[in-house]
């Protein structure tokens, strides 16, 4: 008998949390900082975010939602708890696992969980030292119900190309050396061919030195099975060889939104493993905008610099699309 789970991962975008939220608990520096981005974000225009999420999300893995759901750009768990709530009519028993990372705009990374199918064994904050304050890698140890086999998801949102790509790049480097350090850890702490899934934002696409040289990650399954230190299998190339992207900048398509996997979930072998030709973005119709370039349909802000945006309806959802893949345990 095998098991089939879905897992995916979306960019949010910005799903703060209202501007006099008193769970927000902002610091007199985040405030500050975040003032021009949130100003008039109500409660009326969250709850419209927070139902156009969840319409995608319900529509992934054939109308079920998916079992695994890594986000990221959300403000706290406060909103996370009210996405889950969105997310009731699914029957999913769907927990919200979060830490506040040290991020200048107070956006992290989480995931939902479905307890009715993984256990939370543990978490773990891997911080990025760098400069400035940025997200932290965050890692989740579950148990797959009822056979209960490791299986570690590592969500992360790394530093974005603000300042210009190559001015910005050492920073997504230095993040990935830091997964690549953790890779490592992971493997000495639950065995050589324990299944590790590396997924997020990561502002880099799957070609650039950050990936590749830092991070380990290859587009080769023979490289990946055969090499003597740790390394991830990029599963994002396949996309990239149709001309598409999860995100879109001055109209060209990146494939900024990524899955990595660990050498365990590529063997033949493997008793968790990814489903071959499962990887795709998720790019609902209604999601696409209909001009000539294919980008996300944003959900819009209402105000930018202090002043009303006309383009905002609440009609969109995020600047990013999200991606899924199917896992299948022996």
């Amino acid at each position: 008998m095998t098991t089939t789970y879905y897992v995916a991962f979306w960019n949010l975008e910005n799903l703060f949390d209202i501007e006099t939220a008193p769970l927000a608990r902002r610091p007199e520096k985040l405030a500050k900082k975040i003032k021009k981005e949130i100003k008039g974000w109500t409660q009326a225009i969250l709850d419209k975010k927070l139902v156009r999420l969840a319409e995608i999300i319900g529509k992934m893995n054939a109308n079920q939602g998916p079992d695994i759901l890594g986000v990221c750009e959300v403000e706290n768990k406060h909103v996370m708890d009210l996405l889950k709530a969105e997310l009731a009519p699914l029957g999913r028993n769907y927990e919200v696992v979060h830490e506040d990372s040290k991020d200048a705009r107070g956006i992290d990374v989480a995931f939902l969980v479905d307890t009715a199918k993984f256990d939370v064994a543990e978490t773990f904050a891997q911080f990025i030292v760098k400069r400035s304050a940025t997200r932290d890698l965050f890692q989740v140890n579950l148990k797959t119900k009822p056979a209960g086999r490791d299986l570690i998801v590592v969500g992360n949102h790394w530093p974005s190309r603000s300042g210009g790509q190559y001015e910005s790049a050492p920073y997504r480097m230095l993040a990935g050396e830091t997964l690549a350090f953790w890779h490592q850890r992971m493997k000495e702490e639950k065995g050589k061919n324990v299944a590790i899934i590396a997924m997020g934002d990561f502002n880099d696409e799957p070609f650039d030195r950050s990936l590749t040289n830092y991070a380990r990650s290859f587009r080769s399954k023979a490289k990946v099975r055969n090499a003597r230190t740790p390394t991830f299998y990029n599963l994002m190339w396949p996309p990239i060889g149709e001309r598409t992207g999860s995100h879109y900048f001055n109209n060209r398509p990146n494939m900024l939104d990524q899955f990595m996997v660990s050498r365990g979930m590529i063997l033949n072998t493997a008793p968790l493993k990814v489903v071959d030709g499962s990887v795709k973005i998720e790019a609902f119709p209604e999601m696409i905008n209909p001009g000539q370039y294919p980008r996300p349909v944003r959900f819009g802000r209402p105000f930018k610099s202090g002043k009303q945006d006309t383009s905002f309806t609440g009609t969109g959802y995020s600047d990013h699309f999200p991606i899924s893949l199917e896992l299948r345990e022996a």
